[in-house]
């Protein structure tokens, strides 16, 4: 079976951030060099694993109504924000016919408590 590992740390000044490059199901390897890590914004990184139609379109979906956001208002959303906007559409489509299997760690910097 294809193991695939997000990892997030937090420190007191920093973020650490790390993932393998693997994409697979049962014991099939799809690939070797797919990235899970999507930047979101300049403070905002998603690390998303799962199933691999499933990561990339949820992913691409967060990622592409934040910059939607970011055109409207003019400014990005802070880190909880985008967790907040992240977990309930998440939520949303656990509770439909078509969820999401995916695993995710958002991480950022807060502009105002560093």
């Amino acid at each position: 079976s294809i193991m695939e590992c997000v990892l997030g740390i937090q420190f007191d000044d920093f973020i650490l951030v790390a993932s393998d490059k693997k994409a697979g199901r049962s014991i099939i390897t799809m690939h070797h060099d797919y990235d899970k890590m999507k930047r979101l914004t300049d403070k905002t990184i998603l690390l998303v694993s799962g199933e691999s139609g499933d990561t990339t379109q949820f992913s691409e979906y967060i990622e592409q109504n934040l910059q939607l956001y970011r055109m409207r208002h003019g400014y990005d959303l802070e880190p909880s924000a985008a967790a907040n906007f992240t977990r309930q559409n998440l939520a949303h489509y656990l509770r439909s016919r078509t969820p999401y299997q995916v695993n995710l760690i958002l991480a950022g910097i807060d502009s105002e408590k560093g």
